[in-house]
Protein backbone atom coordinates (compact mmCIF):
# COMPACT_ATOMS: atom_id res chain seq x y z
CA UNK A 1 0.00 0.00 0.00
CA UNK A 2 1.28 3.44 -0.94
CA UNK A 3 2.53 5.45 2.02
CA UNK A 4 0.44 8.55 2.76
CA UNK A 5 2.04 11.60 4.30
CA UNK A 6 0.01 14.23 6.11
CA UNK A 7 0.84 17.93 6.07
CA UNK A 8 1.76 17.80 9.75
CA UNK A 9 4.13 14.87 9.25
CA UNK A 10 5.71 16.53 6.23
CA UNK A 11 6.36 19.79 8.08
CA UNK A 12 8.02 17.93 10.95
CA UNK A 13 10.19 15.95 8.49
CA UNK A 14 11.36 19.20 6.89
CA UNK A 15 12.00 21.05 10.14
CA UNK A 16 15.70 20.23 9.79
CA UNK A 17 15.84 22.67 6.87
CA UNK A 18 15.59 25.47 9.43
CA UNK A 19 18.06 24.87 12.26
CA UNK A 20 17.41 28.41 13.56
CA UNK A 21 13.72 27.60 14.08
CA UNK A 22 12.76 25.53 17.12
CA UNK A 23 9.34 24.44 15.93
CA UNK A 24 8.02 27.96 15.31
CA UNK A 25 7.38 27.39 11.60
CA UNK A 26 5.56 24.17 12.36
CA UNK A 27 3.25 26.03 14.70
CA UNK A 28 2.68 28.78 12.15
CA UNK A 29 1.71 26.27 9.49
CA UNK A 30 -0.53 24.58 12.03
CA UNK A 31 -2.37 27.89 12.46
CA UNK A 32 -2.70 28.39 8.71
CA UNK A 33 -3.91 24.81 8.28
CA UNK A 34 -6.57 25.21 10.96
CA UNK A 35 -7.85 28.52 9.60
CA UNK A 36 -7.95 27.07 6.08
CA UNK A 37 -10.13 24.19 7.28
CA UNK A 38 -12.60 26.55 8.91
CA UNK A 39 -12.73 28.89 5.91
CA UNK A 40 -13.24 25.87 3.67
CA UNK A 41 -16.23 24.76 5.73
CA UNK A 42 -17.78 28.24 5.45
CA UNK A 43 -17.20 28.45 1.71
CA UNK A 44 -18.94 25.12 1.30
CA UNK A 45 -22.01 26.65 2.94
CA UNK A 46 -22.14 29.57 0.51
CA UNK A 47 -25.62 29.78 -0.92
CA UNK A 48 -27.10 27.99 2.09
CA UNK A 49 -26.29 30.42 4.90
CA UNK A 50 -27.37 34.02 4.42
CA UNK A 51 -24.70 35.63 6.61
CA UNK A 52 -21.85 34.32 4.42
CA UNK A 53 -22.82 35.54 0.97
CA UNK A 54 -22.93 39.10 -0.25
CA UNK A 55 -21.24 42.42 0.42
CA UNK A 56 -20.38 44.15 3.68
CA UNK A 57 -21.45 47.44 2.11
CA UNK A 58 -17.99 48.98 2.50
CA UNK A 59 -14.60 49.10 0.78
CA UNK A 60 -11.19 48.02 2.01
CA UNK A 61 -8.06 50.15 1.81
CA UNK A 62 -7.58 48.96 -1.77
CA UNK A 63 -10.85 50.61 -2.79
CA UNK A 64 -12.41 47.19 -3.37
CA UNK A 65 -15.82 46.12 -2.14
CA UNK A 66 -15.49 43.84 0.88
CA UNK A 67 -17.45 40.63 0.90
CA UNK A 68 -18.74 39.15 4.14
CA UNK A 69 -16.47 36.15 3.73
CA UNK A 70 -13.50 38.51 3.16
CA UNK A 71 -13.94 39.92 6.63
CA UNK A 72 -14.64 36.52 8.16
CA UNK A 73 -11.50 34.97 6.66
CA UNK A 74 -9.36 37.97 7.62
CA UNK A 75 -10.47 37.84 11.26
CA UNK A 76 -10.11 34.07 11.42
CA UNK A 77 -6.55 33.96 10.09
CA UNK A 78 -5.47 36.80 12.38
CA UNK A 79 -6.94 35.12 15.48
CA UNK A 80 -5.49 31.74 14.55
CA UNK A 81 -2.01 33.16 13.99
CA UNK A 82 -2.12 35.24 17.17
CA UNK A 83 -3.01 32.15 19.19
CA UNK A 84 0.27 30.44 18.23
CA UNK A 85 2.37 33.24 19.82
CA UNK A 86 5.01 33.09 17.08
CA UNK A 87 4.32 36.32 15.18
CA UNK A 88 5.01 39.87 16.27
CA UNK A 89 2.90 41.37 13.52
CA UNK A 90 0.50 40.71 10.65
CA UNK A 91 -0.28 42.70 7.53
CA UNK A 92 -3.38 41.93 5.51
CA UNK A 93 -4.78 43.23 2.26
CA UNK A 94 -7.99 43.90 4.18
CA UNK A 95 -6.36 46.10 6.84
CA UNK A 96 -5.46 49.78 6.43
CA UNK A 97 -2.16 49.30 8.27
CA UNK A 98 -0.13 46.47 9.76
CA UNK A 99 -1.01 44.96 13.14
CA UNK A 100 1.73 44.80 15.76
CA UNK A 101 1.30 43.04 19.08
CA UNK A 102 2.19 45.05 22.15
CA UNK A 103 1.90 42.32 24.78
CA UNK A 104 5.02 40.54 26.02
CA UNK A 105 4.32 37.33 24.11
CA UNK A 106 3.65 39.21 20.88
CA UNK A 107 6.81 41.28 21.17
CA UNK A 108 8.84 38.09 21.53
CA UNK A 109 7.56 36.67 18.24
CA UNK A 110 10.24 36.07 15.63
CA UNK A 111 8.11 36.24 12.50
CA UNK A 112 5.75 38.49 10.61
CA UNK A 113 3.09 37.37 8.13
CA UNK A 114 1.60 39.13 5.15
CA UNK A 115 -1.56 37.72 3.61
CA UNK A 116 -4.42 38.08 1.21
CA UNK A 117 -6.99 36.20 3.30
CA UNK A 118 -9.43 35.61 0.46
CA UNK A 119 -8.15 36.27 -3.04
CA UNK A 120 -10.79 36.42 -5.76
CA UNK A 121 -13.59 37.12 -3.31
CA UNK A 122 -15.68 38.82 -6.00
CA UNK A 123 -16.26 35.29 -7.29
CA UNK A 124 -17.73 33.98 -4.04
CA UNK A 125 -21.31 34.62 -5.04
CA UNK A 126 -20.96 32.74 -8.34
CA UNK A 127 -19.23 29.62 -6.98
CA UNK A 128 -15.84 30.13 -8.67
CA UNK A 129 -12.56 28.99 -7.10
CA UNK A 130 -10.99 31.42 -4.65
CA UNK A 131 -7.98 31.24 -2.35
CA UNK A 132 -5.71 32.47 0.43
CA UNK A 133 -2.14 33.69 -0.18
CA UNK A 134 0.48 34.10 2.56
CA UNK A 135 4.13 35.01 3.04
CA UNK A 136 6.28 34.49 6.14
CA UNK A 137 9.36 36.56 7.00
CA UNK A 138 11.74 36.69 9.95
CA UNK A 139 11.46 40.03 11.68
CA UNK A 140 14.35 42.49 11.39
CA UNK A 141 13.41 44.60 14.41
CA UNK A 142 14.82 43.48 17.78
CA UNK A 143 12.97 40.63 19.50
CA UNK A 144 11.19 42.01 22.54
CA UNK A 145 10.03 45.16 20.78
CA UNK A 146 6.92 45.84 18.74
CA UNK A 147 7.01 45.12 15.02
CA UNK A 148 7.79 48.09 12.78
CA UNK A 149 6.93 48.98 9.20
CA UNK A 150 10.44 47.96 8.14
CA UNK A 151 9.65 44.38 9.16
CA UNK A 152 7.00 44.28 6.45
CA UNK A 153 8.88 46.20 3.76
CA UNK A 154 11.40 43.47 3.05
CA UNK A 155 12.07 42.30 -0.52
CA UNK A 156 10.60 38.94 -1.49
CA UNK A 157 14.03 37.33 -1.46
CA UNK A 158 13.81 37.40 2.34
CA UNK A 159 10.73 35.18 2.57
CA UNK A 160 11.31 32.07 4.66
CA UNK A 161 8.07 30.49 3.43
CA UNK A 162 5.12 31.28 1.20
CA UNK A 163 2.08 29.52 -0.09
CA UNK A 164 -1.57 29.53 -0.96
CA UNK A 165 -4.74 27.62 -0.29
CA UNK A 166 -7.10 27.10 -3.21
CA UNK A 167 -10.75 26.41 -2.46
CA UNK A 168 -12.06 24.69 -5.56
CA UNK A 169 -13.42 21.30 -6.59
CA UNK A 170 -10.96 20.12 -3.99
CA UNK A 171 -9.13 22.21 -1.41
CA UNK A 172 -5.35 22.30 -1.67
CA UNK A 173 -2.55 23.92 0.31
CA UNK A 174 0.60 24.57 -1.71
CA UNK A 175 3.72 25.97 -0.09
CA UNK A 176 7.48 26.32 -0.25
CA UNK A 177 10.15 27.01 2.33
CA UNK A 178 12.79 27.55 -0.34
CA UNK A 179 13.35 23.83 -0.86
CA UNK A 180 10.94 23.02 -3.66
CA UNK A 181 7.14 23.23 -3.85
CA UNK A 182 4.71 20.68 -2.44
CA UNK A 183 0.93 20.46 -2.59
CA UNK A 184 -1.47 18.91 -0.10
CA UNK A 185 -5.09 18.01 -0.80
CA UNK A 186 -7.70 18.23 1.94
CA UNK A 187 -9.72 15.11 2.72
CA UNK A 188 -12.93 16.44 4.30
CA UNK A 189 -13.95 12.99 5.53
CA UNK A 190 -11.14 12.96 8.08
CA UNK A 191 -10.20 16.66 8.15
CA UNK A 192 -6.60 16.13 7.07
CA UNK A 193 -4.35 17.56 4.34
CA UNK A 194 -2.42 14.79 2.55
CA UNK A 195 0.66 15.17 0.33
CA UNK A 196 -0.77 14.77 -3.17
CA UNK A 197 1.60 16.81 -5.35
CA UNK A 198 5.23 16.32 -4.23
CA UNK A 199 8.04 18.32 -5.81
CA UNK A 200 5.82 20.39 -8.10
CA UNK A 201 7.47 21.83 -11.21
CA UNK A 202 6.14 24.07 -13.96
CA UNK A 203 6.86 23.20 -17.60
CA UNK A 204 9.43 25.52 -19.16
CA UNK A 205 7.05 26.20 -22.03
CA UNK A 206 3.28 26.35 -21.82
CA UNK A 207 0.27 26.64 -24.09
CA UNK A 208 -1.89 28.89 -21.90
CA UNK A 209 -1.94 32.66 -21.54
CA UNK A 210 -4.02 34.26 -18.79
CA UNK A 211 -4.90 37.94 -18.92
CA UNK A 212 -8.00 40.09 -18.66
CA UNK A 213 -8.38 40.93 -22.35
CA UNK A 214 -11.21 43.30 -21.51
CA UNK A 215 -8.41 45.77 -20.75
CA UNK A 216 -6.71 45.23 -24.12
CA UNK A 217 -7.25 48.79 -25.35
CA UNK A 218 -5.49 50.15 -22.22
CA UNK A 219 -2.35 48.01 -22.58
CA UNK A 220 0.95 49.11 -24.10
CA UNK A 221 1.70 48.24 -27.71
CA UNK A 222 4.27 45.69 -26.53
CA UNK A 223 1.75 43.82 -24.36
CA UNK A 224 -0.80 43.94 -27.17
CA UNK A 225 1.82 42.48 -29.50
CA UNK A 226 2.39 39.54 -27.16
CA UNK A 227 -1.34 38.86 -26.82
CA UNK A 228 -1.68 38.94 -30.63
CA UNK A 229 1.31 36.60 -30.90
CA UNK A 230 -0.38 34.12 -28.55
CA UNK A 231 -3.38 34.01 -30.89
CA UNK A 232 -1.46 33.57 -34.15
CA UNK A 233 -1.55 30.03 -35.57
CA UNK A 234 1.91 28.48 -35.89
CA UNK A 235 2.27 24.67 -35.68
CA UNK A 236 6.01 25.01 -35.09
CA UNK A 237 5.38 26.74 -31.74
CA UNK A 238 2.08 25.02 -30.86
CA UNK A 239 0.14 28.23 -31.38
CA UNK A 240 -2.42 29.56 -31.03
CA UNK A 241 -2.21 29.27 -27.27
CA UNK A 242 -5.33 28.76 -25.21
CA UNK A 243 -6.66 31.83 -23.46
CA UNK A 244 -7.73 30.93 -19.92
CA UNK A 245 -8.68 33.60 -17.39
CA UNK A 246 -10.73 32.85 -14.29
CA UNK A 247 -10.31 36.17 -12.51
CA UNK A 248 -9.10 34.55 -9.29
CA UNK A 249 -5.32 34.93 -9.14
CA UNK A 250 -4.82 31.76 -7.09
CA UNK A 251 -6.91 29.68 -9.47
CA UNK A 252 -5.22 31.06 -12.60
CA UNK A 253 -1.77 30.62 -11.08
CA UNK A 254 -2.51 27.09 -9.84
CA UNK A 255 -3.66 25.91 -13.27
CA UNK A 256 -0.61 27.34 -15.01
CA UNK A 257 1.73 25.92 -12.36
CA UNK A 258 0.42 22.44 -13.14
CA UNK A 259 0.03 22.73 -16.91
CA UNK A 260 2.47 25.44 -17.95
CA UNK A 261 1.57 28.93 -19.09
CA UNK A 262 1.83 32.60 -18.25
CA UNK A 263 -0.34 34.84 -16.10
CA UNK A 264 -0.16 38.55 -16.81
CA UNK A 265 -1.46 41.60 -15.02
CA UNK A 266 0.50 44.40 -16.69
CA UNK A 267 0.40 48.09 -16.09
CA UNK A 268 -2.04 49.99 -18.27
CA UNK A 269 -3.05 53.53 -19.10
CA UNK A 270 -5.68 53.41 -16.36
CA UNK A 271 -3.55 51.49 -13.84
CA UNK A 272 0.16 52.16 -14.53
CA UNK A 273 1.33 49.77 -11.80
CA UNK A 274 -1.28 47.14 -12.47
CA UNK A 275 -3.66 45.91 -9.81
CA UNK A 276 -1.86 43.22 -7.87
CA UNK A 277 -0.26 43.85 -4.48
CA UNK A 278 3.47 43.19 -4.36
CA UNK A 279 3.61 42.06 -0.73
CA UNK A 280 0.42 40.02 -0.44
CA UNK A 281 0.14 38.45 -3.89
CA UNK A 282 3.12 38.82 -6.21
CA UNK A 283 5.98 38.07 -3.80
CA UNK A 284 4.60 34.82 -2.35
CA UNK A 285 3.60 33.47 -5.77
CA UNK A 286 6.97 34.55 -7.19
CA UNK A 287 8.77 32.48 -4.57
CA UNK A 288 6.61 29.49 -5.43
CA UNK A 289 7.05 29.75 -9.19
CA UNK A 290 10.82 30.16 -8.93
CA UNK A 291 11.05 27.15 -6.64
CA UNK A 292 9.02 25.22 -9.23
CA UNK A 293 11.41 26.23 -12.03
CA UNK A 294 9.48 29.20 -13.42
CA UNK A 295 9.91 32.94 -13.42
CA UNK A 296 8.18 36.08 -12.11
CA UNK A 297 8.88 39.59 -13.37
CA UNK A 298 7.35 43.05 -13.48
CA UNK A 299 8.42 43.06 -17.12
CA UNK A 300 11.84 44.51 -16.40
CA UNK A 301 12.92 43.26 -12.97
CA UNK A 302 12.72 40.08 -10.95
CA UNK A 303 9.70 40.42 -8.66
CA UNK A 304 11.53 39.08 -5.61
CA UNK A 305 14.23 41.76 -5.90
CA UNK A 306 11.87 44.74 -5.82
CA UNK A 307 12.43 46.69 -2.60
CA UNK A 308 8.97 47.75 -1.39
CA UNK A 309 8.34 51.26 -0.15
CA UNK A 310 4.65 50.97 0.73
CA UNK A 311 2.58 48.35 2.53
CA UNK A 312 -0.07 48.17 -0.20
CA UNK A 313 2.29 48.72 -3.12
CA UNK A 314 1.18 47.49 -6.52
CA UNK A 315 3.37 46.18 -9.33
CA UNK A 316 2.84 44.68 -12.79
CA UNK A 317 3.18 40.90 -12.84
CA UNK A 318 4.23 38.40 -15.51
CA UNK A 319 4.53 34.96 -13.94
CA UNK A 320 4.71 31.38 -15.13
CA UNK A 321 6.76 29.26 -17.51
CA UNK A 322 10.26 30.68 -17.88
CA UNK A 323 10.41 30.82 -21.67
CA UNK A 324 7.08 32.66 -21.88
CA UNK A 325 7.99 35.25 -19.24
CA UNK A 326 11.37 35.87 -20.86
CA UNK A 327 9.72 36.44 -24.22
CA UNK A 328 7.47 39.12 -22.73
CA UNK A 329 10.52 40.75 -21.10
CA UNK A 330 12.29 40.91 -24.46
CA UNK A 331 9.23 42.47 -26.04
CA UNK A 332 8.96 45.08 -23.34
CA UNK A 333 12.59 45.98 -24.00
CA UNK A 334 11.69 46.71 -27.60
CA UNK A 335 12.63 43.46 -29.35
CA UNK A 336 9.61 43.18 -31.67
CA UNK A 337 11.33 40.39 -33.54
CA UNK A 338 10.01 38.04 -30.84
CA UNK A 339 6.53 38.23 -32.40
CA UNK A 340 7.52 38.16 -36.04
Amino acid sequence: MKSITTLGEFIIQRQKDFPYAKGELSRLFSAIRLAAKVVNSQINKAGLVDNIMGSMGQENVQGEEQKKLDVYANDLFIKSLMARNEVCGIASEEEDSYISFSDEVGRSGKYIILMDPLDGSSNIDVNVSIGTIFAIYRRISPVGTEATLDDFLQPGTEQVAAGYVIFGSSTMLVYSTGNGVNGFTFDPTVGVFYLSHPDMTIPDEGKIYSINEGNYSYFSEEVKAYIDYCKQPDPATNRPYSGRYIGSLVADFHRNLLKGGIYMYPGSSKAPNGKLRLLYESNPLALLVEQAGGKASDGHQRILEIVPTELHQRAPLFIGSTSMVEQVERLLKGDRGQTA
